[in-house]
């Protein structure tokens, strides 16, 4: 990705300055993120792992970047609950209490997180130290909650020191392998992402087959009832209580938005790592030539008649019509306009957003001996592929909307072939490589996923919208059940 290569450069930069300078940014950006905010821009442990690296170097003493970091966190914590304490509230109302939707909502959001603060107190600040969000809003959060600054500063102080110690021990182990230690914890979050992603799906599908198996329910109910999850329910019920909204089905703003949210980000994170092995020429990048010479050793005649068919599936002069057409018959013959909306969203943004995407990345297409066709512009990411997962996977939120779990798994599996083939036929006939078109499924995926949470976010949670979620769909469903009810 551009800007993974950007933080390359400006990582590197850093690891060349002088000793003292290295020590300085060790200390200002832990200390400025909350007292300034910055760590909302800038995580202070990304300056304290570089400082160790520059100690493995040589260039400064480890023990010096420890000192640095520990001080800046604890001096930066203390300031930000001076802050909170004095001009908190104040400042919260006179900015972003200003914004229409968050002002409706700040006072009752605010206490609750003063709640939450008083009623954990050192927990919160210790724990707070560790996650990069709670770490900026912590101290702030504990002035305005009036928390016993002695008893802030104690915790404040142990975390500072496990915190600050801990990353610079991190940089000064990964020494020059650093880059090597930054990818390995890109790769860790894509699979974090993905077993999370695999889990809703799985914790959906045995609430489906609960709901018919009375057995598989009661076994539920013994697994929910074990001491330790009793134990949890007790200790944290406002969690489990937030956690059980998450996984309800019945809400626009329950399962189906974790769910969404989720596959959005994975579907994100893998756009932006493949998108920094092209622009690096790394890891999955170094398959293309690979795979491409395979694909062309096993070109044959009827295979590359029916893929020059095929790959119009994926064509903006076959996309925008189907889009279109599909989104007229719900207006016309169901009187709602919503799949026209999405359908039309799905597609115009998938097009501008490899529209953006292809100039700035700028990767050259395949060489012009293996085409068959005659294709232009940049090959990153494949327009077709992008299109395709958006439209389709739209079209099946669209079409599936009031129908049985079978029907809905069919739609969807066809709407995952016809995107697979639209992509292989895109590599078969020398238009793109592999990445070409794994990001352009990934970017589809990405853009649906934003479609669909802003849809759910949207929603007022109204009777008909959750009926539509209990068939596990957009709360367009609510508008066609009527209709078949009718």
């Amino acid at each position: 990705m551009a800007t993974a290569g950007l933080v390359a450069s400006v990582t590197d930069r850093i690891l060349s300055l002088p000793g003292w300078l290295v020590l300085a940014l060790v200390f200002a950006f832990p200390a400025l993120e909350a007292s300034a905010f910055a760590g909302f821009i800038f995580p202070g442990e990304i300056a304290v792992i570089l400082g160790g690296v520059a100690a493995s170097r040589g260039t400064v003493p480890l023990w010096a970047v420890i000192a640095a970091a520990v001080a800046g966190a604890i001096i930066g914590d203390s300031v930000g609950y001076l802050i909170g304490r004095r001009w908190g509230t104040h400042l919260l109302h006179g900015t972003l209490g200003r914004l229409p939707v968050i002002r409706t909502h700040l006072d009752q959001r605010l206490d609750s997180a003063r709640a939450y603060v008083q009623r954990r107190q050192g927990s919160a600040v210790f724990f707070g130290r560790f996650t990069a969000a709670l770490r900026v809003l912590v101290p702030g959060l504990a002035g305005m909650s009036e928390v016993h600054y002695p008893t802030f500063l104690v915790y404040n102080v142990a975390g500072g020191a496990l915190w600050g110690s801990g990353f610079a021990i991190v940089g000064y182990v990964a020494g020059a392998s650093y880059h090597r230690v930054e990818h390995i914890a890109g790769q860790a979050g894509l699979i974090l992402l993905g077993l999370i992603v695999a889990g809703l799906i799985a914790s959906r599908l045995l609430r489906h087959f609960a709901a018919r198996a009375p057995s598989l329910g009661a076994i539920a109910d013994r697994v929910a009832a074990t001491p330790p999850l009793a134990w949890i329910r007790r200790r944290f019920p406002a969690q489990v209580t937030w956690g059980q909204r998450r996984f309800d089905t019945r809400s626009p703003r329950g399962f189906w938005l974790t769910f969404t949210i989720a596959a959005g980000a994975l579907a994100a994170w893998a756009f932006g790592g493949l998108t920094q092995d092209v622009v690096g020429h790394d890891d999955t990048a170094l398959a293309d030539p690979h795979v491409t010479a395979w694909i062309i050793a096993h070109r044959t005649g009827w295979l590359t008649s029916a893929l020059s068919v095929l790959t119009w599936l994926g064509s903006t002069a076959f996309i925008i019509p189907l889009a279109l057409a599909a989104g007229l018959y719900f207006l016309i013959r169901r009187r709602t306009w919503q799949p026209l909306a999405l359908l039309g969203a799905a597609v115009a943004g998938a097009i501008g957003l490899y529209g953006i995407v292809k100039p700035l990345v700028g990767r050259p297409r395949p060489p012009a001996a293996i085409w068959i066709g005659h294709y232009t512009g940049a090959a990153f990411p494949s327009g077709h592929a992008t299109q395709s997962a958006a439209l389709y996977a739209m079209l099946a939120i669209v079409l599936g909307a009031g129908l049985s779990f079978g029907r809905r798994a069919v739609l969807w599996s066809a709407a995952a072939l016809v995107v697979l083939l639209v992509g292989a036929s895109r590599i078969y006939l020398g238009a793109h490589r592999l990445t070409d078109v794994l990001a352009g499924y990934a970017l589809g995926a990405t853009w649906v996923a934003i479609v669909v949470a802003v849809l759910f976010i949207t929603s007022h949670g109204t009777g008909r919208a959750r009926a539509g979620q209990e068939q596990g769909q957009a709360p367009t469903s609510g508008h066609q059940n009527k209709r078949k009810a009718a």
